[in-house]
């Protein structure tokens, strides 16, 4: 086989695994919004109410199915539902995309298995492009789960009634608001997110074997505790990305003005509100996402 014939099927195999990372990436995300909402409705409901306006994560719960039974724990799932597919997808391709890149940046290498902080980096860099989807999703879901929170606030039909004000009131910026906050949270995050989860599977692994032979069970205890890696770091984030999400526009100046005011009017421990409901959701949640993710790489494979 000549060079260039090496290098054209070494481009097709990349090709393919990009694919793949996409399409399994997608399925991951549709687990997990559909496992995980109810408990990030609650943490968002937590972060963003007036103090008082809740005794605590059970109290949320009561009162969401008291006023609009179990439709009221879904609440704003359409946003990330129709945003879920782009956001899972362009994060496991970005992050399987980073390791090559990483590769690539280090031909001398000894070994093509990366290190714990190369994975880290890897998904770090998956956050950047990830957050070009998250953001305006983010942004419509937060909107649409605090509603009727409060008394005459605004009142959105849909996800395209909340898209449509937005932009009415303040162009693609209005939109994208809370983008910084977005990749503060997710950067970290997702560097927590992706290296727990790798060193998670390869401690699971028996001597001998390979990572990718893992059975379901061990996928859904590396993808719990990724899940658990990453909310542990992401809540002070979260909860000012909620806060300037879902705020009036003026209300902060940005991500310090909205930490220094958050601080000054609540506490140090406004920072870490809706933790319980996330570290709640962190597992059942991440653990249906890998699991879609590696079931539906499993299955493409075997159409291949």
């Amino acid at each position: 086989m000549t060079d260039s014939a090496v290098a054209e099927e070494a481009q097709h195999s990349s090709t393919l695994e990009s694919v793949k990372s996409f399409v399994a990436g997608g399925a991951g995300g549709i687990a997990a919004v559909l496992v995980g909402h109810p408990f990030d409705l609650t943490k968002t409901r937590l972060q963003t109410a007036p103090p008082g306006t809740y005794t605590g994560a059970v109290d949320v719960v009561k009162k969401a199915l008291a006023k609009d039974g179990l439709r009221g724990l879904y609440r704003g799932v359409v946003p990330p539902l129709l945003g879920v597919t782009p956001i899972f997808a362009v994060s496991f391709w970005a992050y399987d995309t980073s390791k090559l890149l990483i590769l690539r940046l280090t031909p001398n290498r000894k070994s093509k298995e990366l290190s714990i902080p190369e994975l880290a980096a890897a998904g770090f860099l998956s956050a950047i492009p990830t957050t070009l989807v998250t953001a305006p999703v983010e942004r419509a879901k937060v909107l649409l789960q605090v509603q009727g929170q409060t008394p005459g606030g605004p009142q959105y039909k849909g996800v395209i009634d909340v898209v449509g004000h937005l932009y009415r009131e303040g162009g693609v910026r209005s939109v994208f608001r809370g983008s910084f906050a977005t990749v503060a949270r997710d950067g970290p995050g997702s560097a927590a997110y992706f290296a727990a989860y790798e060193v998670t599977k390869k401690l699971l692994t028996p001597a001998g074997s390979s990572p990718s032979d893992l059975n379901l069970g061990a996928v859904i205890i590396a993808g719990g505790t990724a899940g658990i890696a990453m909310w542990s770091i992401a809540i002070p984030p979260d909860v000012l990305k909620s806060r300037i999400q879902s705020a009036p526009t003026g209300t902060y100046s940005g991500f310090m003005d909205c930490a220094r005011k958050t601080i000054a009017a609540d506490g140090v421990a406004a920072l870490w509100r809706g933790l319980g409901p996330a570290m709640a959701r962190a597992f059942p949640a991440n653990a249906a996402t890998f699991l879609g993710v590696e079931a539906t790489k499993k299955l493409v494979d075997s159409f291949l």
